[in-house]
Order: structure tokens, then sequence, then C-alpha cells
């Protein structure tokens, strides 16, 4: 129980709780690991803690020395011990961590403080501050599209039994909390100790590479966790803070006072049907997907049914039902006499029976819980929720509501929001793999030997030439490559898919790499192939299922772009095809790749500009042809990959480019740290929808106005150099691929069996053919971060050496330019997260010492540029101070992330040296891990 002066210090520290809990479960596994390795181990991993903050705070050459000696001196399973115990006290501390970011927000709506500015409630105050009528938010809904898409890029480095041991000792914190009972407490304490015991003798790594069917499981398993619950409270919440802000007046119309919210929030995935350089997604995983996302959808229905079925236990002969339902009972194979004054219970074991078939027709396997009777499967889920409405109505209309609100309604959001589909599977292909297929098509039709070699205006007429031909260009007894084959598979399941789970099962197809309007035109043809493209192109009736979805990635396809669908959209017939499918354009912009080719700032300009000129092009197009644009952000975790706070992220976008309607993908270990929390993951949710908000009417009110020219031409300068100082670097400096190899875990991650697609497109060493992924985990393995922030200095440099008043400009840009105060944001966090005194140590692993101090020297210069330019232009020499939540997050848990990198550099140097044992190696291995998971946004 806390003592008077815990309790004093709780109240003047806010944040005095947090270290109490990161004490108990430190203490927690401290015993542990004396208990089970005995104490001479538990003061060897003392005394490393101990040298490894002094290095950390004081940077002594002596502590370095003391440090090095010591972590030399262990044997090689002493190591892997040390190693495992600072990889679990950076997960226990993740645990509390999370638990305290809740506490916080719950001790601040008790004391009724104002909303957090990305909550929804402060979104909606914020609108109605700038004259935002109920009208307009009810329109901005029926018309909104955010969905957050969940990938399957390998940098979650967590086994799920872990994430499912954290999300018990998650729970236990809150029941700790809860009491103040010592007996009770020190039950819980048990409990966590058992969970901390579990942790400890479970396994961290995998000793199997994921497969495509593990990494659809892995992301499943956060419905059940987080999206089938808290989705249904999002709009539930949504609605209260509508209806108290906004409530409805005379002018409003019955739509915008009806009690349901459209289901503008969505999920979708890409695992299943990224193909794009991982040859284990086939038709067959995309299949594998369908049944899966199916069955975990029903099952929740049925589980949720049976629930209610056990509430509603109400009797005829006590109160009545509306006709609707007595007719849905009669209707029910449900024939017991011991139910048969019951019709909520005959109705629901009815429709129990029904999604029973359904699971059977759509997922292929049985129900757990066997049904009474048969039924017939239910067409679609619209039939199902009016099933569910005609209970909830009957029970409104008999003074029974309250029994509706804990399951019933949150059942009939979750129903309306899911389907039986689960979540949009998108697909995703490279460009020259369709054009691969294509040759072929066409050669063996005898229409173009070699497709391949023709300039981009004869592809283009010969594929609108294909396009308004009724027939294929299959031939039924052709015998094609097994590649193709395999390639029109996936549109052949495609087409099955949208039959059998609805059209929104499988909706967006994405193009990677598009450089040409050819590479848009090929995915045209290839749907005609399979039955979803109908009719010819410049018929009245042709339109084609699947959306189109260009992806720009590299900084020249990026300034392409806008040139590139100019030209596509000036095809005769392309316009009116794209109306009569749905008048959607949806564009994806690949932040990975832009940055790999360009350095972070470039990348982010680069990506900037090119949506203000599609922005302005489509505006065009809606007012000629009612089109409307959507943007799919692909960003990952890093910042050097676009990630970073999705609320400030969103709201940076240019002006006008929102308009409600935004997809962003979620990757790796980003999925765990926001959804793994169901209370986390809601307040995530949350954020989506409030920037969403923001960036879309608040424009509309001129509160949010575009920038002035000279912000935009201090913005293209800044590039411009920074773009030159970065590419000096990583492709004119010939030492610079053997120092990342060397200097950074790459080889070693390229080992861990975190994903089921390869690290490389090419058999290469070349940084142009490396995944933009494992680039910028490496970086962020050896505490670099140099995608984040690499060229900034010196582009700001050069800006002020050309105008030396510049300075007050950039310092202006950074208090009125949302995009630039959110870069400078993020640099800020890159900064604070990285360590130079570290990446110093990973540089002594490079064996050639001229390499070693030209690319060392030139990060030393680069950093301390980048550090002294952010301070000049945000006036803040220490990291974070607008940011005190992440700032206590590295004060609580970076000493324990340093000892981990520590000993990485002394595994790897011993494997190099030839001690290549498979203890060593999973030594490496767990460091990685444990540095991944401590540093919370690594890929």
């Amino acid at each position: 129980m806390p003592t008077r002066t815990s309790a004093a210090r709780n109240a003047s520290d806010p944040d005095a709780a947090l270290f109490d809990d990161i004490r108990l479960l430190g203490r927690l596994l401290g015993d542990l690991i004396r208990e089970q390795e005995g104490q001479a181990m538990f003061d060897i991993v003392e005394t490393v803690r101990q040298l490894s903050v002094k290095f950390h705070r004081d940077g002594d050459a002596r502590d370095r020395r003391a440090l090095d000696k010591l972590l030399s001196s262990l044997t090689r399973d002493q190591a892997v011990s040390v190693i495992r115990a600072f990889s679990y006290f950076s997960i226990l501390a993740n645990i509390a961590e999370d638990h305290h970011v809740l506490r916080r927000a719950e001790q601040e709506a008790e004391r009724h403080a104002p909303p957090q500015r990305d909550s929804v409630r402060a979104a909606l105050e914020s609108l109605k501050d700038s004259g935002v009528e109920r009208r307009q938010l009810m329109q901005f809904f029926e018309q909104a599209l955010i969905s957050p898409v969940l990938t399957a890029h390998p940098t979650e480095v967590q086994r799920k039994s872990v994430l499912d041991a954290e999300r018990a000792l998650a729970e236990l914190l809150v029941a700790h909390d809860a009491t103040r009972l010592p007996q009770k407490r020190a039950d819980i304490e048990d409990a966590m100790r058992a969970r901390v015991v579990q942790l400890w003798q479970t396994r961290l790594l995998r000793y199997v590479k994921l497969r495509v069917s593990d990494e659809i499981k892995n992301a499943l398993s956060f419905y059940s966790t987080t999206f089938f619950r808290q989705f249904p409270r999002l709009y539930r919440d949504l609605q209260r803070d509508i209806d108290a802000l906004f409530p409805p007046g005379r002018k409003d119309t019955e739509d915008t006072t009806k009690a349901d919210l459209p289901a503008f929030f969505r999920m979708g995935h890409w695992i299943g049907g990224d193909r794009d350089g991982n040859p284990f997604v086939t038709a067959d995983t995309l299949s594998y997907a369908l049944r899966m996302q199916s069955r975990t959808a029903i099952e929740f229905y049925m589980a949720e049914v049976h629930a209610i079925g056990g509430e509603l236990s109400i009797s005829a002969l006590l109160a009545s039902a509306s006709p609707e339902l007595i007719a849905l009972a009669e209707h029910s194979p449900d024939l017991s006499e011991h139910r048969s004054d019951e019709p909520y219970r005959r109705a629901l074991i009815g429709m129990y029976a029904r999604l029973a078939a359904n699971l059977r027709k759509l997922a292929g396997v049985q129900a757990m819980l066997p049904e009474v009777g048969s039924a017939e499967p239910y067409a679609n889920a619209d039939e199902f929720i009016g099933d569910l409405r005609t209970i909830r109505d009957s029970l409104r209309q008999h003074h029974a509501e309250p029994l509706a609100r804990a399951r019933l309604d949150p059942l009939i959001r979750a129903a309306g929001v899911f389907g039986f589909r689960l979540a949009t599977i998108d697909l995703r292909q490279s460009s020259d793999q369709h054009e691969a297929v294509l040759r072929e098509l066409l050669a063996a039709a005898d229409l173009c030997p070699d497709y391949s070699h023709l300039d981009e205006a004869a592809k283009q007429a010969l594929l609108i030439r294909c396009l308004n031909d009724p027939r294929p260009l299959r031939l039924p007894h052709q015998v094609y490559s097994e590649w193709t084959r395999s390639e029109l598979a996936v549109f052949d399941r495609a087409y099955s898919a949208r039959r059998d789970f609805g059209p929104r099962a499988i909706r967006q197809y994405i193009i990677s790499h598009s450089e040409t309007v050819s590479d848009l035109l090929e995915l045209l043809v290839l749907q005609k192939e399979a039955g979803l493209f109908h009719g010819t192109l410049n018929s009245a009736e042709s339109h084609a299922e699947l959306l189109v979805v260009p992806l720009f990635e590299t900084i020249e396809d990026l300034r392409n772009a806008p040139a590139i669908m100019r030209d596509f959209y000036a095809l005769p017939g392309i316009a009116a095809l794209v109306r009569r499918s749905g008048g959607e354009q949806e564009i994806m912009l690949g932040y990975s790749d832009s940055n790999k080719d360009g350095g972070f700032f470039t990348s982010n300009w680069e990506l900037y500009c090119a949506e203000v000129a599609l922005a302005e092009q489509f505006e065009q197009l809606k007012a000629e042809h009612r089109i409307t644009l959507r943007l799919f952000h692909g960003r990952g975790g890093t910042v050097g990959r676009g990630g970073g706070p999705s609320f400030d992220a969103i709201l940076a976008q240019p002006p006008g480019t929102v308009n409600g309607q935004i997809r962003l993908t979620e990757q790796g270990e980003v999925i765990t740290s926001k959804y793994g929390n169901p209370d986390i993951g809601l307040r995530n949710l949350e954020t989506l929808v409030a920037a969403t908000l923001q960036a879309t009417l608040l424009p509309q009110t001129k509160a949010v106005s575009a920038p002035p020219q000279k912000f935009l031409d201090a913005a293209r300068a800044l590039s411009q150099a920074s773009m030159a100082a970065y590419r000096k670097l990583v492709y004119d400096t010939p030492e610079f691929t053997d120092y990342f190899y060397a200097a950074t875990p790459i080889s070693e991650i390229a080992e861990l069996n975190i994903g089921s697609r390869p690290s490389s497109r090419k058999a290469t060493r070349a940084i142009a053919d490396l995944r933009a992924i494992p680039w910028g985990f490496s970086w962020g393995q050896c505490r670099v971060a140099l995608p984040g922030w690499y060229g900034f200095g010196s582009g700001v440099q050069a800006f002020l050496d050309a105008q030396p008043d510049g300075l007050k400009l950039l310092q202006r840009m950074a208090k009125q330019w949302p995009f630039f105060a959110t870069l400078l944001s993020n640099i800020d966090m890159v900064l604070a997260k990285a360590d130079m005194r570290v990446a110093q140590r990973y540089a002594e692993l490079v064996p050639d010492a001229k390499t070693r101090q030209k690319v060392l020297k030139a990060l030393q210069r680069e950093w301390q540029l980048t550090t002294e330019m952010l301070t000049a232009i945000t006036g803040n020499a220490e990291r974070l101070v607008d940011n005190p939540t992440l700032k206590r997050s590295i004060h609580a848990r970076f000493p324990y992330i340093d000892p981990l990198n520590h000993l990485q550099i002394e595994l790897i140097y011993r494997f190099r040296e030839g001690q290549t044992d498979e203890r060593t190696k999973r030594g490496i291995h767990l460091s990685i891990n444990g540095i991944a998971a401590g540093l919370r946004n690594t890929g």
C-alpha cells in the first residue's frame, strides 16, 4: 500500500507512478534472475546497467573502457543471459509506459481538464469555434473514408506468445491501480510474477521463418484484442460528442439527426494480397486470407449472438415483442418447448444457425458450438444487421432498451463496419511483372512479338486497342509459363472473391513502380482477362471493378506523378470509365523509397509538391467528371519512412488534399504499439478521426490557408541542398556501402525470421537494391537513424549562406506552417532517440580504418550541423522541449536499451571473427529483438 510519502510524491510529480510501476516490474524481473540464473548473473546485469547509465549520461572514456572490459570478459552464455535480461526489462518498461499514458488521460478527465489536442472532442470543439455546423459534419461523415491498412512488412520482431503475455501484464497493472487492499495487491503481484516467469521461459525468437499464413493470423489477432470492441466505442463516443456540441436544430433534416453514423472508418489489409517482391503470395494465399478474415468476423458475431441470447431471457408472458420480432422467432429452427415463451432467444438461435451456415460457406469450417437445427446462410451482412435491428427496435418499443446497449448496439455497429469480409484486401504487384505477363499474352495471341521493346506511345496505342476489343487475350489451349498462370490466377480469384464476400472484399489494386501511363493501362487489360473489366473502353457501359492505384515511390516518380495522371486522363474514354467505376481515383505515395533516394527533407518536400499538384489537377476532374481524389500514404514506423505522430502528419498535409478521404499503412511493430493495448488502440483510432476532421473542415472555414510563396521557395532551396548533401554521402562516397554493411547489423537482420519477404530486391550489396525497410531498421539498431535527419543541417547552412537574413524566415515558417513545423518536430524526435556515442562504437566494427574515419566523420559533422541548425530555428537547445511525454519515455527506457547495443557490438565482433556457433548468432538476434522492442518504431 502506498505510504504517505509516496502519495505526496505522486501528487507533486505526475510521472512518479510510472517509475513506481517500472520499479515494481523491474523488481519482479530481478528476483526471477536471482532465482533462475543465480546471484552472480544478477550482479553482472546490475554492473552492466550501472556502467551503461554512466556512459549514457557522461560519455566518460573510463566508463567506456570499464564497460568494454566487462563485456569482452563475458562468456557466450553469460552475454546471452544479460541480453535476455535487458530485452525483458525493455518490454516491461513499455507496458508500464502504456499504462501510464492511459492513467494520465483518466486523471485529466476526472479533473475536467481540456481534452488533448489530438482527441475527437478537441477537434469538434475547434470546428465549432470556427463556425462549422452539424449539417457540414454529417455531410463529412456521409462522404468520408478513413482507413488504416495493416501490412506485413518485416519489422515486427515480437512473437504472438510474447505479445499475449504482455497484454496479460497490462491488465494486471490496471487491477493493481484499482485497489488499495494489501492482500489483493499481493495477490495481483503474485499473478504478475507468474506472467514474468512465463515471459522469461518463452523464447523471444522465431526459429522458423514466418510464412504468409502466419502473418495473416498475427494481424487477425488484433481484431479480438482491439478492433471488434473499440470500433463501436469510437462511433458511440463520436456520436455523443456530436450531439452534445452540435445538437440538432430546426434547420437539420432527418438525415442529420439519425442515430447511426455511416461506416466511414474501415480497415484494410495488404497481408495475403501484396505480391510485390514476395514470391510466396499467390492466389492460394489470397484465398486463405479471405477465408480467415471471414472466419474471424463471423465467429465473433456468433459468439456475441450466443451471449446476447443468454441475456435476453425475456418471456412473452411478462413482456410483449414487436410483430417483426415474433416473425423472426417463428422462422427459427429452435423447437424446444423450454423456450416457447422466449421469442428473443428463439430468434437469436435462428440467427446463430444462419451465421453457422455462412461460416461453412465462406470459411469452410464448422462452428465450434454447433447450431440448433439448420438454416439458410445470410445473403450478405446487411441481412444479418437487419435482424439485429429488428431485435433492437422491439426492445426499444417494449421498455427494454437498456438490454441493447451493452452488446447489441456495439454488435450492430461492428457488423456495419466489418461485414462478412472483415477488411478490404489490397492487391499489389510491380509494374514490370504486369509487363512480363502481357508480353507473353500478346506474343501468344500474335498481336505483338515483343511488347517490352515498344516505345511508350506504341504501348499505349496497343493497350487501348485491347481495351476496345471485347475478346480476351488468353487462348483456351495455350500453355503459358508458370509465372503468367500464377499472376492471372490472382485476378481470377479477385473476381470470385468479390462475388463470394462482397465488392468491398477486394477493391484496390496498387501498381508499384508506376512510371508511365502504360503501367496503368496494363492493369485495366489484365482486369479484362479475368472479367473484372466490363464492356469496351469507349462503350457507354464500360467499368472496372478494381481501382487502378498507381504508387509513386522515388523522387523522380513523385515529380512525374502529375504529368502521368494528366496524360492518363487525357486518353479518350478514361475519365468516363473511372466515373462509371465509382468516381474514385486513389493514388499511393511512397515515403520509404523516396527517403532512401533523396533523404528526409527532400522526400517530404517532393511528397508535398506532388500532393499539391495532384489536388489541383483533380479539382478540375471533379468539376468536369465527378471524380474524387483519395491519397494513400505509405508510411512506415520510423520518421525516415513517414512515421511520427499520425495526428501531426495528417494536419501537415497541404490544404485541400485530405477532403475526408485518407488511407495510410500501419506497418510492423507499429501495429503492436498502437493497437496491442485496446485502450491505446482506441486513442490511436480517435487520433485519425480527429486529424481528418480538422484537415478537411478547417480549410473550408479559412482557418487554415495555403503557405506564402516565400515559404515554398525556401523549402525548395532547402530540399535541393539537403538532397545534394545526402546523395554525396550515400551514393557518391565509394566507401559508404562497405561502412554500412560493417557498422550496422544489416547482414544479421536479413537472417531474422521476422517476415516472409526477402530483405533485398536483388542479390547485390547496392544500396539502390536494398529494400527501404531493412535500410531504416539497420540504422535504427546502431542508433544513427540516418534516414530521419541526414542532410538537413547542410540544407539549412547552404540556405543561410545564400540568404544572410534567412534564419528569421525559417523561424516564421516553424511557427506558421504546419508542414515545416512537423518536419522539425520529427527531426527533433529522431535526434533525441539517436546516440552518436553508441554509433561510434558500431563504427569500430568497420575493419578498414580509412573507410571508418571517412564515413564516421561525415556522419558526425552532419549530426553536429543538424543539431545546431535545429536549435537556431526552434530556439530549443535541448531536445523534446515540446514533447514531455516522449522525453519521459526516453528517460525511463533508454538507459536499458544502451546495454543491448553494447552487447550486440561485442557479439557481432566475435561472430565476424569466426565464433559462428548457433548460440552466438542467437545472442545477436536476441539483441536485435530487444533494441527493436525498446525503440518501438524501428522500421
